[in-house]
Order: structure tokens, then sequence, then C-alpha cells
């Protein structure tokens, strides 16, 4: 069995990400949202475009408004009321000012904004009760936010809503994003049914494929459910030959053990595949297998195969601890791939064989602005997905730990 940490350093220095050109799409900005950007993002304009106000109120000039008291207030002449989308078109001079509002461009001569508040309007000419704090005060200048021509978004990133705006203002309207990578699911196992379908004695419901295309959209890649395969060698062989010729990744779940119907390292063998990883001191989730499928074309990157276990909570436990930072990495996203890790003390008890890393599933919260962990309550079963249910997080108990006290410290994965 390999380490936890081993397993997972082999398996991101075995994938190559998405870099060649034949894998990058463009796509419109309605298109964009989750998926990840291709090229540097660059505009032509200036952020601000121009110097403009960031307040209601009066553009000045500041030396003429430093020394503005209450009982000694500066009188100037409104010589001009500018909103925003207008063009200013005088100038200002000393003893003047423009009525300006939030986003309007800046006159030319004035250099400050006074904030409304600190005014008195009376008829053509406006009373300014308080100095402003400094020249240039409430001015938001040309190019401050962004220069144009320079690197405006790096390619890596995930496109959300704050990146689509920054690319739609920055008139980016068509942009270069990564084809999502094609994850083929299939389960095997002569067991298992389809959820429209009466359970007969010993027959199992196959969630695995549900839950794994769930989890394939979340990560931005595209699901390609291939159902149930039988236990029977050449039936499965069709069906991994038939998933490598359409995905990137396949999943298939249950065939890893040591069983007398467990086939899945003997087909991939069969088919040229190298195969890097046989099983993974992981609880839940040992029999792990990861390998690599030489590709069809020589202008393809090696297939990705994983084979999770068929215990559902041991194949989610996979996919969070495994599979996703591989879809990560692939989808040519910028680091880091790796789940995000959050120390917390536990509110209740945890216990572990202390043999294999042990994953625990419960609730992460925030309790008076602290992070806690809470254990789920019932079986820690691989095979009882009840209580996985509305959890978003497993607790770790290193290799060699049997026992963690409540109120310690562990290190906490969040999932979903």
């Amino acid at each position: 069995m390999l380490p936890v940490d081993q397993a997972e350093a082999l398996i991101l220095n075995t994938v190559q990400a998405f870099d060649r050109p034949e894998e990058i799409e463009t796509v419109d900005l309605f298109a964009a949202s989750g998926r990840i950007l291709a090229e540097t993002a660059v505009s032509s304009l200036d952020f601000p475009h121009w110097d403009n106000s960031a307040m209601d109120g009066y553009a000045v000039r500041f030396d003429d408004v430093k020394a503005a008291q209450t009982e000694n207030p500066v009188s100037l002449e409104v010589v001009e009321e500018i909103p925003a989308g207008y063009q200013p078109t005088k100038t200002i001079q000393p003893g003047q000012a423009a009525r300006i509002f939030t986003g309007a461009v800046m006159p030319a001569g004035a250099d400050t904004i006074v904030i409304q508040e600190d005014t008195q309007a009376l008829d053509d000419r406006v009373q300014v009760l308080a100095a402003p704090s400094k020249q240039g005060a409430f001015v938001r200048h040309q190019a401050s936010f962004y220069q144009a021509g320079t690197p405006l978004l790096s390619p890596g990133i995930c496109l959300q809503a704050a990146e689509i705006a920054v690319l739609a203002a920055a008139q980016c309207d068509r942009i270069q994003v990564y084809r999502r990578p094609k994850v083929a699911i299939l389960s095997t196992g002569n067991e298992l049914v389809t959820p429209d379908q009466p359970l007969k004695p010993g027959q199992i419901v196959d969630s695995n494929q549900y839950a794994l295309a769930s989890l394939v959209k979340q990560a931005g890649a595209i699901p390609i459910p291939l159902g149930i395969v039988a236990d029977r060698p050449e039936a499965l062989k069709s069906a991994i030959a038939r998933a490598c010729a359409q995905a990137d990744i396949i999943l298939s779940t249950g065939g890893v053990s040591v069983g007398d119907y467990d086939y899945v390292d003997r087909i991939l063998s069969d088919l040229g595949a190298t195969l890097h990883i046989r099983s993974v001191a992981i609880k839940p989730g040992k029999p792990l297998t990861f390998a690599t499928v030489p590709a069809a074309a020589s202008n393809q990157h090696l297939k990705l195969y994983f084979g999770l276990p068929g215990n559902p909570v041991s194949s989610l436990v996979s996919f969070w601890r495994f599979v996703q930072p591989a879809l990560r990495k692939l989808s040519g996203r910028s680091e880091p791939w790796l789940p995000t890790y959050i120390l917390a003390p536990t509110k209740t008890d945890l216990r572990a064989g202390g043999q294999r890393e042990t994953y625990l599933w419960g609730k992460l919260s925030l309790e008076n602005g602290r992070y806690a962990f809470d254990l789920a309550s019932g079986s820690h079963s691989s095979g009882n997905l009840v209580n996985l249910a509305r959890c978003n997080a497993l607790a770790i108990v290193p290799v060699g730990q049997r026992h963690i006290p409540t109120g310690t410290e562990v290190q906490v994965m969040q999932v979903k």
C-alpha cells in the first residue's frame, strides 16, 4: 500500500495539463462561467477610463478650498453641472466649481472633489464649509486601477462572476478557454441495478454512477455515464476500451479489490496500460487503481484511469482525495489543485484503527468566529451513505493514531 501523500504526488506528477492548441476553445462571456482561462487577458482600455468623481459633490481647485471652515466658508461660482455620461465643456478657473455626480468625468482645471455634505448651495454659487483632507480627495484617476496593454487576468484561473465582470468591462467579449475534460463513468458488478428497477434479493442500487457524475460536473468537467457493466472479463474489457476512446479520464467503481470477480487490473494490463497504484493506505478507500492508458492518436494525452472502490463512501472519498485534484490540473487550472484543509477542534472523540490514514465525515461550521468539526452520528461504515448526506468535511486521523479526544485540533478537509 502506498502512503496517501505518495499516491497524491504520483498522480499529480503523472497528469499532463491541457496546453495544446486543440485543447483551447473560444467562447463568449455568457458561456464562460466556470471555464478555465487559456490566455493572458489584455485590455486596450485604462481603468478608470478617465479621471472621475468617486462621490456626489463639487469639482474644485484644492488651492481654492484648502482653508475652508464652517466659520469661514469659501464661496465658489458654479459654472457647470456634470452628470455621469456627460463630457464637461468648461475649464475650472480660480474661484469656480462644477456640480458633479458619482462616476462623472472630472472637468479640466479641477483636481479635487468636495463632497456635497460639506457644502451649501446658494443659487449659482456654492459655499464650501470644510476643506478636503488632501488634494485629489475623492478623485479616481485614469489608469489607477489598471493600465491598458498590461496583463489583466492570467491563464489558469477559473472564471466566476467577478472575473467575467472584469472581462466585460474590458470589452473582452470573446475569450479563449481550455476545453472541459471528459470523464467516462462505469459501475461494475452483477449485483447492481439502476434506481428505476425493483430490487431482488442480493441486489444493490448503483448510486456511484449518479454521485460521481455530480462531482464531475461540480469540477467543471463533462460526465459520460456508461452505466453498469457485468462482472465478465470480455464485457468489462469492451466497456473500458469504449470509455478510453471517448474520455480523458475513466472512472470505474468496483472490481479493484482481490476478489474472484475483480478483473479491472488484469484487463488494464491487457489493454497496454501502465498500472501506477493498486492500493493506498487510506480508510475508506484502500483498493484504488491508478493507471495510464496509451492514447489512440499521437496528439492526445495519456488517458487517466481511476479504479475506485465499489462501496459508496469509499468511492466518494477517493474522488475528493485523488480524482478531483487530478481533474483540476488536467483542466489547465493553476495551482492549488489540492483540497482545502483547515485546523479545527473536534466536538467529539475521533477513533481509528491506526493502520491507515482515516477520513471521518461530518460538518465543519463557524462557531463564535472559529471553525469546529462535528462528527456525523451513526455508523461510519464505507457502505453507509445515509449519514454522509449534508456533510461538508472529512476529519483526518493520521497513521499511528487511534484516538483524538474532544477539543483537540484536527486537520479537516473541506468537500462539496
